[in-house]
């Protein structure tokens, strides 16, 4: 598949919490400890099959980007 999408992260699913319409799934960013959350429909959870370990990639599209420094 090729998407217009440019920031595509390579992980594996950690954690998936599904509530009554919606889910929370935890992705671990390949190389590192880093963990993206994203809040997807349940209906798209059992779609794509999502379960720890499996693999993913995390799409982000967005029209802010923001930078934080200590």
């Amino acid at each position: 598949m090729r998407l217009s999408t440019r920031n595509q992260l390579s992980g594996t699913v950690t954690e998936v919490t599904v509530g009554a319409v919606m889910a929370t799934v935890k992705v671990r960013l390949d190389g590192g400890e880093q963990v993206i959350t994203a809040s997807i429909t349940k209906e798209a959870v059992e779609e794509l099959g999502l379960e720890p370990g499996k693999p993913a990639t995390v799409l982000v599209k967005s029209t802010e980007v923001m930078i934080g420094v200590e």
